[in-house]
C-alpha cells in the first residue's frame, strides 16, 4: 500500500494533533515570488507524473479538501492542478445532499465518484462534512431518515470508524488518499469575507451564511481535530496546510502531491520483444504505402 510522505504538516498517526498548536502561516516571512517559482517547478514535474500514472493504469489517487469557508479550496484546486490532463482528471464538490443521496448511506454520494485507476479525483469536501457541518449542525441527521434514533455521543466516533475502515479499503485496492485541510485563521477569514464585501469582482463569493458558520469557530476546530485524529493513517494522511498566504499554502500542497506520485515508482508500460517486433513491422507497412 502507499505510504505516507513526510512533511511538517503531516497530521501524526498517534492521534497527537492539536489544532490550537497547528500553524496557519508560514514560520518565516513569505516570498511570493519564491512560492510561486516552487509551484510551477511541482506542477511541470506533476504532469509528466500523471502521464505515467495514466499509461500504467494501476494506481489511482484521490485528493481531498476540507477547510473553513474563505480558506482557498477552489483556489488552490485550480492552481495546483492547472497543469494537469484534465482528461485524466475529475473534481467532484459535494454540497447539500440531494433527496436521491439521502436514500443511501452517507458514504455512497462520494463512493460513486471515486476515481477509476489511472486517474486522479477530487473532492472538493467530501464524506469529512458527515463528522464536520452534521456533528456542528446535528439536526441535520434528521433528513437522514436513519431506522433508529442516533446517539449523540456515539454516532461521530461510529462514522469516524467506518470512514477509516473505508480509507483502508481504498488503499488496499490501489487507491493513494491524501487529504489535506487548509487551516486558515479565524482573523485571515474575517479579511477574506470583507474583501468579498468590498471588491465588486467578489461580491458573489459572499454568503451570509459563512458569516454565521463564525459563532460556531470552536466547534469546528473541535470536530476538525477528532476528525483528523481519528482518521489520519500513513495509508491516508491529513496534512494541516497553513492557510493564510495562499502562495505558500498552494506550493506546500504541490510538493506533497508530487513526491507522492513520485515516491509510486511509476513507469510507462514496456512492450515484449514479439511486440517490438510486430510493432516495427506495422511501421514498415505503413512507409511502404501499404495501408
Amino acid at each position: 500500500m502507499f505510504e505516507a510522505v513526510e512533511s511538517p504538516y503531516l497530521v501524526p498517526f498517534d492521534g497527537s494533533f492539536r489544532v490550537a498548536t497547528s500553524l496557519t502561516g508560514p514560520t518565516q516571512e513569505p516570498d511570493k515570488k519564491r512560492a510561486e517559482k516552487a509551484l510551477r517547478k511541482r506542477i511541470k514535474r506533476m504532469r509528466s507524473l500523471q502521464d505515467m500514472l495514466y499509461a500504467q493504469n494501476e494506481w489511482s489517487v484521490l485528493l481531498v479538501f476540507q477547510a473553513m469557508d474563505a480558506a482557498g479550496k477552489d483556489g488552490t484546486i485550480k492552481a495546483v492542478m492547472s497543469g494537469i490532463n484534465p482528461a485524466g482528471c475529475q473534481v467532484h464538490s459535494f454540497k447539500k445532499p440531494s433527496e436521491n443521496e439521502l436514500d443511501h448511506d452517507f458514504l455512497w454520494r462520494t463512493s460513486i465518484r471515486l476515481p477509476e485507476r489511472g486517474r486522479i479525483g477530487i473532492f472538493n469536501r467530501s464524506y469529512y462534512e458527515e463528522v464536520l457541518v452534521v456533528r456542528v449542525h446535528p439536526e441535520i441527521l434528521a433528513a437522514q431518515r436513519l431506522p433508529f434514533q442516533p446517539t449523540n455521543g456515539t454516532i461521530w466516533d461510529e462514522r469516524l470508524e467506518s470512514i477509516a475502515d473505508h480509507e483502508l479499503h481504498l488503499a488496499r485496492n490501489g487507491m493513494v488518499v491524501l487529504k489535506f485541510w487548509l487551516n486558515v485563521s479565524r482573523d485571515e477569514q474575517k479579511e477574506r469575507f470583507l474583501a468579498r464585501i468590498k471588491e465588486p469582482e467578489k461580491n458573489w463569493k459572499f454568503h451570509a451564511a459563512d458569516v454565521a458558520e463564525r459563532g460556531h469557530w470552536d466547534e469546528y476546530m473541535n470536530a476538525y481535530e477528532e476528525a483528523l485524529n481519528s482518521t489520519s493513517r500513513s495509508w491516508a494522511p491529513w496534512y494541516a496546510i497553513p492557510a493564510d498566504h495562499k502562495p505558500y499554502m498552494r506550493a506546500a500542497v504541490a510538493d506533497i502531491i508530487d513526491r507522492s506520485l513520485e515516491s509510486l515508482g511509476l513507469a510507462y508500460p514496456t512492450v515484449s520483444e514479439q511486440e517490438r517486433s510486430e510493432l516495427a513491422a506495422w511501421g514498415k507497412t505503413l512507409e511502404r504505402g501499404e495501408s
